[in-house]
């Protein structure tokens, strides 16, 4: 998957559809394009056992692990419902469009 686009980018809001996380929403902290994959705030948290060193006293800490993108479903920012986006050229740009409220997902 070395050539493959992700729908999702950093920072859109997203819910995820299936899994043991299925309901749960959050906001993607990381996308991971070549991977087809996503790091999503409160959703898959493990916990590690962390070695102390010099900048961490150690201990268990909870991380946020990626979940794949096909997993995950965008919401729309305007209308506040789960999305496939539409991909329209406006001003020579391509932007995501909401097919339910015909609204731009991207920030302009």
């Amino acid at each position: 998957m070395s050539n493959a686009k992700l729908k999702i980018k950093k920072g859109d809001t997203v819910i995820v559809i299936t899994g043991k996380d299925k309901g749960k929403k959050g906001k993607v902290l990381e996308a991971f394009p070549n991977d087809g994959s996503v790091i999503v705030e409160r959703v898959s948290v493990v916990k590690r056992h962390m070695k102390p060193n010099r900048q961490f006293q150690g201990g268990i800490v909870e991380k946020a692990m990626p979940i794949k993108a096909s997993k995950i479903m965008l919401v729309c920012p305007k209308c506040s419902k789960v999305i496939r986006v539409k991909k329209k050229e406006i001003d020579g740009k391509n932007v995501r469009i909401c097919p339910k409220c015909d609204e731009t997902v991207d920030k302009v």
